[in-house]
């Protein structure tokens, strides 16, 4: 496994977890809270930003980093999944053509065309420190023939956004005022293929060619009964030389963490820590993380509205030293939850966000896995 990547606004230490912060926040944290969680890096989504609050907007705040008060490094994803979601999974929200993806929101007077270069135009405007290929996102229980167009889309899109993403590098010369080193930002290829090994191959060769400084796994990671499709996961994996770092994009569950470290994938981001923190289901490692063993059933939930939690007078887990278990306890925790106040929000964030960063500070030591 690679130890580290170097980015213009510091290094990517592996493994590592980033949460998302899709529209340019963790929603209900702040930078400083991300920061006293451990947290090294988050993921924001081009497509949604250039919606809200608008690209130029993001320029005249002076770029992702100042607008968000983040001076660490950001991903920016492409939109592409977006396409999957908006559009696969209900076409009448748009098309996708092999020249473009057209967005129509709903009660939008507009359609939003997003192509592969104005994917990296936005991306490179907002300040990113990797950029992340515009690419046709699929289901792995979709048809061959829909895979098969996916994968020669996202091959041509890749080439496309490449020869953009180098045009801006050349054209600004990227010696950039608080960039480490006047490094240039990375762009990451993402590999295609449903649950075909053909296909992902044949995607994979084709990316690896055309040279990229990192990989994604591209899309639905999950099969129907919501189990990661560890046998295509953990192929992909192998078709990109481990020189390479590799994400694993949209996966996030601990145990799917822990899975895809083991296979050589070093960076990943996932809403549903944040999610599920905001919804009262609470994370628990079962040991203190440099004495866990994690072969064994090492964290489990805690389910912060159940009744047995109002007068409980111990924090949400006697392992974690985030601020939340510093100083509350279970049964304030399940108060704020039923009156429903902001503050607890908050803390089930900061408290999530601190179990992922231990884990991924676990998994990065020596002999944890």
């Amino acid at each position: 496994m690679l130890n580290s990547l170097l980015t213009p606004h510091g290094p990517l230490t592996f493994p590592i977890f980033l949460p998302d912060a899709t529209r340019g926040v963790v929603r209900t944290v702040d930078s400083a809270d991300l920061e006293a969680c451990g947290v090294k890096a988050v993921v924001m989504n081009g497509f949604h930003l250039m919606q809200k609050p608008g690209s130029s907007t993001v320029k005249a705040l002076g770029g992702l980093h100042k607008m968000c008060g983040w001076p660490h490094p950001i991903i920016t994803d492409s939109g592409g999944f977006q396409a999957y979601s908006l559009i696969r999974e209900n076409p009448k929200n748009g098309t996708i053509t092999d020249k473009a993806i057209v967005f129509r929101p709903e009660n939008g007077k507009d359609k939003i065309v997003l192509t592969p270069e104005k994917s990296i135009q936005l991306q490179m405007g907002y300040g990113t420190d990797v950029a992340i290929c515009l690419d046709d996102c699929t289901s792995a229980e979709d048809n061959l023939d829909i895979q098969r167009e996916s994968v020669g889309r996202t091959i041509a899109w890749a080439k496309r956004c490449k020869i953009e993403f180098e045009r801006i590098v050349n054209e600004r010369g990227d010696q950039r005022k608080g960039h480490h080193e006047g490094r240039r930002p990375l762009l990451f290829g993402v590999v295609q293929g449903g649950g075909s090994k053909e296909l992902r191959k044949e995607c994979a060769d084709a990316l690896l060619e055309l040279g990229f400084d990192g990989f994604g796994y591209g899309g639905w990671p999950l099969n129907a009964d919501g189990q990661l499709l560890e046998d295509i996961v953990g192929y992909t994996r192998e078709l990109i030389p481990r020189e390479f770092p590799m994400h694993a994009l949209g996966i996030g569950h601990p145990q799917n963490v822990l899975r895809c470290v083991e296979m050589g994938y070093e960076i990943f981001d996932c809403a549903m820590p944040t999610r599920d923190a905001r919804n009262g289901r609470l994370y628990v490692l079962k040991d203190a993380p440099e004495n866990l063993n994690l072969h064994d059933k090492w964290f489990s939930y805690v389910y912060i509205a159940d009744d047995k939690f109002v007068k409980a007078d111990v924090p949400v887990s006697e392992h974690c030293d985030c601020l939340t278990c510093r100083r509350y306890s279970r049964g304030y925790l399940h108060h704020l939850y039923h009156i429903k106040d902001a503050a607890f929000m908050r803390l089930a964030t900061i408290h999530n966000l601190r179990f992922m960063a231990q884990l991924v500070e676990r998994l990065g030591a020596p002999t944890s896995v």
